[in-house]
């Protein structure tokens, strides 16, 4: 009697035997990562009715998702069929598994309609993963009903309307529920969920301010809400969150002050022994009811959490441990004032900070030369001004750099180290700035190969130079040449009468030549 088969990560084509449905004793069926194609056979829908885990993940499947009317799959613990071609709305088949199934992964597919409301139903469910999808309509406020939830992932869809009023799952630990068309205010939204790592929100409509409650998640380590109507003050709540490590507010409408206390963050802390981000791989060794069956022989999907954040100007996925170590501030595109607060230079483990696009005076601190770390540092398109730092130099894993269009002055940073691959678009829009490697010189006794018009009538001296020098090179070869040949004469005399003899008949040619074609036609 066949319990589990388990055949992922091969190079298998082709489609799915309809005779794996006479397998009515499988508990596990994984067949993952491979390229097989075609519908879900409707015999494996119909009669493996003890299926406990059903893994179709990274294939080329396509059709609907159990199109048998008479779907007898009611025992379900995990259902993975995400990065198919799936279409056709969520089967309302796996409501007859509402009473199991923890794990449902949907994601990069092509599935439509709305979200039925029966998935709050489902109790037992840890893990409900559906993005990049075309879902649409809004959350379901039965979702308040999932009290065992810990993933939810709906990104990347087309939901709508306002998340469900009090919908706070205690053990919810990621919300990815970016690039939809949610909107209205965060209100009470997760507002009692401690266990809040990961809250992603971007590229919505949501409007009003950031709520209290989000000071109260202690555990909260990424937070993105970048791309959305978000105003008010970026509240002092954020200094409470001693595990955040990235924040990003951009492209919203907040203004005032940036708190001074940010530096109170982990952003500045050690994070050798910061939590791993939770991986979207349980292991499937479940102890089944009135049974002595272990899974282990099924391999964990190993789908990490990824978070997106835009860096050295361009978006990444982070994921894995590369996410561990991973921190950053955007607060880029806002309306922000005043001066850049000098303890932001204590966060001393920060990859990225990205203050551009808002209207903040005073200087650059001096004590950003203490973010050894940085790798990304843009403050363009302000109102800074004073001169920059020039301890700042000292930042050498800095790849990108910008303060373009403040009213900055005094001289550029030495071109020394990272600071002598950055180009003028680094510094331009800053008319009392001058250096290399903008065209305007600091000294008025500077070098003329520094200014534009001096470098022109350099060029013009230098090719007159030329002249000269080619001129006097070719006399001085010329005559050379002519004692060369004087000598060689002089000593060989084969050469000198052959030499003499080319001459004679050179020069009677030339007399005949002229004889018969000039004198000829005078002639005539």
């Amino acid at each position: 009697m066949l319990w589990t088969l388990n055949i992922s990560k091969n190079d298998f084509d082709g489609r799915i035997p309809s005779s794996i449905g006479d397998m009515n004793s499988l508990w596990t069926l994984d067949l993952s990562y491979n390229n097989l194609s075609g519908e879900i056979p409707e015999h494996l829908a119909k009669s493996c009715i003890n299926l406990r885990y059903l893994v179709l993940s990274n294939n080329r499947l396509e059709g609907q998702i159990f199109s048998a009317a008479n779907c007898n799959i009611t025992n379900l613990w995990r259902l993975q069929l995400d990065g198919n071609q799936f279409i056709g709305k969520i089967p309302k088949c796996l409501f007859n598994s509402s009473s199991y199934l923890t794990v449902l992964h949907l994601g990069d597919n092509h599935l439509s309609g709305r979200i039925p409301s029966w998935l709050g139903n489902m109790s037992e469910l840890v893990h409900l993963k559906m993005p990049n999808n075309h879902l649409e309509g809004p959350i379901p406020p039965e979702f308040c009903q999932l009290q065992n939830l810990q993933v939810l992932d709906l990104s990347e869809n087309n939901i709508s309307g306002d998340l469900p009023s009090r919908f706070s799952p205690p053990q919810i630990q990621q919300v990815h529920l970016s690039k939809n068309k949610l909107e209205g205010q965060l209100k009470d939204a997760f507002f009692n969920s401690s266990s809040l790592v990961t809250l992603d929100l971007g590229y919505n409509q949501f409007n009003g301010g950031i709520p209290n409650w989000i000071g109260r998640l202690s555990n909260l380590t990424y937070l993105i809400l970048s791309h959305n109507n978000l105003e008010g003050g970026v509240p002092h709540l954020l200094c409470n969150l001693e595990r955040l490590r990235l924040i990003d507010l951009s492209h919203n409408n907040f203004s005032g002050l940036i708190p001074h206390c940010l530096d109170m963050t982990a952003l500045h802390g050690d994070f050798s022994t910061a939590t791993e981000p939770m991986r979207n791989e349980e292991t499937i060794g479940f102890e089944l009811k009135n049974a002595t069956f272990n899974q282990s022989t099924v391999a964990p999907m190993r789908k990490e959490e990824t978070v997106e954040f835009t860096t050295k100007k361009t978006s990444y996925s982070y994921q894995g441990k590369i996410l561990i170590y991973m921190s950053g501030v955007d607060l880029s595109c806002n309306k922000l004032t005043g001066e850049i607060p000098h303890q932001i230079g204590n966060l001393t483990r920060i990859l990225s900070l990205n203050l551009s696009y808002n209207h903040l005076t005073g200087s650059i601190p001096r004590t950003f030369s203490n973010l050894q770390q940085i790798e990304s540092l843009d403050l363009s398109h302000n109102n800074l001004n004073g001169k920059i730092p020039p301890q700042i130099i000292e930042l050498y894993n800095l790849a990108v750099f910008s303060v373009a269009y403040n009213n900055l002055s005094g001289k550029t940073p030495q071109r020394i180290n990272q600071f002598g691959t950055f180009e003028e678009s680094s510094y331009q829009g800053n008319p009392l700035l001058c250096g290399l490697p903008l065209p305007k010189c600091c000294d008025a006794n500077c070098s003329p190969a520094l200014a534009p018009k001096a470098s022109t009538d350099i060029e013009e001296d230098s090719y007159f130079m030329d002249m000269d020098i080619f001129y006097i090179s070719f006399t001085a070869s010329y005559i050379v040449v002519v004692l060369a040949i004087a000598i060689v004469l002089y000593v060989n005399p084969y050469w000198r009468r052959t030499w003499f003899y080319l001459v004679e008949t050179w020069m009677t040619s030339c007399y005949y030549f002229i004889i018969d074609h000039l004198l000829k036609g005078f002639r005539h």
